[in-house]
């Protein structure tokens, strides 16, 4: 299946779900990559982005659910999607990685390691990746279910 037609036919899904929940919302398509793989971001512009996120995002991640079973039905091929709202997701990402960022530059030079707050899998995921970059530090999530976190620790004392 073309690009093109897959970007369309996925809006035409997140539309009619969020049409059907009673939302009015338009759905603006943007491709990037990430670690290689190509990643269909689904940004809904809505006036009822509160409902649609929920707190902490609980409700995003649960439409997120939602359309990618609508999404596994109607495709052959497997699609890599990522739902935001009004850019919650991305802007929620920036400032997770500028915080993890500051805490490696205050565990470096304090010689010590630094517990971050618990986080959602897929923010933990961002953490790790955008802090695998940084050759001073290292990290590793510890932790249970909903009070899993990250540690960020120098490398001279790993």
């Amino acid at each position: 299946m073309e690009r093109e037609e897959r970007n369309k036919e996925l809006k035409e899904i997140v539309e009619g779900l969020l049409s059907r929940m009673g939302f009015a919302s338009e759905v603006e398509i943007e491709e990037s990559e990430e670690e290689g793989k190509e990643t269909v971001i689904c940004d809904i512009r809505s006036e009822e982005s509160s409902f649609l996120i929920g707190q902490y995002g609980v409700n995003l991640q649960s439409l997120q659910h939602i359309a990618r079973v609508m999404v596994r039905k109607r495709f052959d091929e497997n699609v890599n999607f990522i739902l935001d709202v009004n850019s919650y997701r991305k802007e929620k990402n920036e400032s997770i990685v500028k915080l993890a960022k500051n805490l490696a530059d205050e565990a470096v030079s304090e010689k010590r390691a630094v517990v971050m707050r618990p986080m959602t899998p897929y923010e933990r995921r961002v953490v790790h990746l955008e802090m695998s970059k940084d050759e001073r530090i290292q990290t590793e999530s510890i932790g249970e279910g909903d009070d899993r976190r990250i540690v960020i620790k120098p490398v001279e004392l790993v």
